[in-house]
């Protein structure tokens, strides 16, 4: 077993790094501070291959896996978890395209997608609740050829943003009653599909997030994603395996974070006429947040190991993360509370690790879902 990442990997890192020190560590706190999308950075990423990274050579993404996906969104986070979370989204609705479209939606698609020339978004969540897909009250109904789309989507993650929307809704029931689920391709500007309320969050504020209305927006079979009664599948599938491998790729960015400006504040910081990184208790603040990051790192990039090798990975991606996102939030107090009152100065960046870290918590599944998936798939 080979813990090491390829001098390729290491390359994308480093490069990666590199256009994130230059391009996005500077303005991060700005636009967290004024909750807006760097939609000129994230074109300058596409050009570069980061936004496709994963996404086939044949349409016009890079052809690597869904490791390398979680190095570049790991990357990202260490400065902006926030525009992690922004192509983290948008990789949500490229995944889906890929797994589940026909030839000729990804052709039409996912090149202006992995180019970074068009935005994408998941839109599953509605006001009934996010992990019970059966309580959708969004509709959809053939009337005269065409799909007749009704309902909200909330807590949608680049909502007023994206070009190209993978959206579920409900197209029947079946013989035991039960909802049945088909996703559409939809792409904003068409008519009866429109952005609503934006929400003002907590963290993780650089991707923006808000309701999405569909009033009679009329769509062609064409749009349908993996054939009709196939939503449910598609939703879970992207959200299990690409949507919580991405928010535990962010917690890394987080905590790797927290543990870099830990290290770099108790060497500077003098009390008593020395560094505070000579008191045994600091010394175990860091060490403890970097055993927590080495293990979620652990776990996230073996469970990217099954996904690349095409084997079952739920439960490990539950796994990854529960204990991600839960160890960021840690780290992040540790960070507070080694820095004392500097911790809780906007002026410092350890404020809003904490918002991003907390964010974090019920992003594709909450902790408490992650114990029920971990535990169904433990007692199997």
């Amino acid at each position: 077993m080979d813990f090491n990442f390829s001098q390729e990997q290491e390359l994308l890192r480093k490069t990666v790094r590199e256009f994130v020190e230059a391009e996005i560590a500077p303005n991060a706190a700005g636009w967290d501070r004024e909750d807006t999308c760097p939609l000129e950075v994230f074109k300058k990423m596409g050009e570069l291959g980061f936004v496709g990274v994963f996404a086939p050579l044949e349409y016009g993404g890079g052809g690597l896996g869904y490791t390398e996906r979680a190095m570049v969104i790991e990357e990202v986070a260490r400065y902006s978890a926030g525009f992690a979370m922004f192509l983290m989204t948008h990789h949500l609705a490229v995944a889906a395209i890929m797994e589940f479209g026909s030839e000729d939606q990804k052709k039409k698609y996912i090149p202006d997608l992995a180019s970074g020339k068009k935005v994408a978004s998941l839109l599953v969540t509605e006001p009934s609740g996010g992990s019970d897909l059966g309580g959708h009250q969004s509709t959809g109904e053939l009337v005269g050829g065409a799909w007749v789309l009704n309902g909200r989507k909330c807590f949608a993650s680049n909502s007023h943003v994206a070009d190209v929307n993978v959206v579920t809704v409900k197209t029947g029931t079946d013989q035991k009653g039960r909802p049945v689920l088909s996703a559409f391709i939809v792409e904003s500007g068409t008519p009866g599909f429109a952005p609503g309320r934006k929400e003002d969050k907590l963290g993780l504020r650089v991707s923006v997030m808000g309701d999405l209305v569909l009033n009679n927006c009329r769509v062609g079979p064409e749009n349908i994603l993996g054939g009709e009664g196939k939503g449910q599948r598609i939703a879970l599938n992207t959200i299990s395996e690409v949507g919580r491998a991405g928010m535990s790729a962010i917690s890394l960015g987080v905590l790797r974070a927290c543990l870099e400006d830990m290290v770099k504040f108790a060497k500077e910081r003098q009390l008593y006429g020395k560094p505070i990184a000579s008191l045994q208790a600091i010394q175990f603040s860091i060490a403890e947040t970097r055993i927590e990051y080495e293990a979620a790192r652990l776990l996230t990039y073996k469970a990217l190991g099954l996904k690349d090798a095409g084997q079952r990975c739920d439960a490990d991606m539950a796994m990854a993360k529960y204990f991600s996102t839960e160890a960021a939030v840690k780290a992040a107090k540790r960070n507070m509370d080694n820095m004392g009152g500097y911790g809780i100065l906007n002026d410092y960046a350890a404020g809003r690790y904490m918002r991003d870290a907390l964010a974090g918590l019920p992003s594709a599944g909450t902790s408490n879902i992650m114990k029920v998936i971990v535990a169904a798939n433990t007692l199997a």
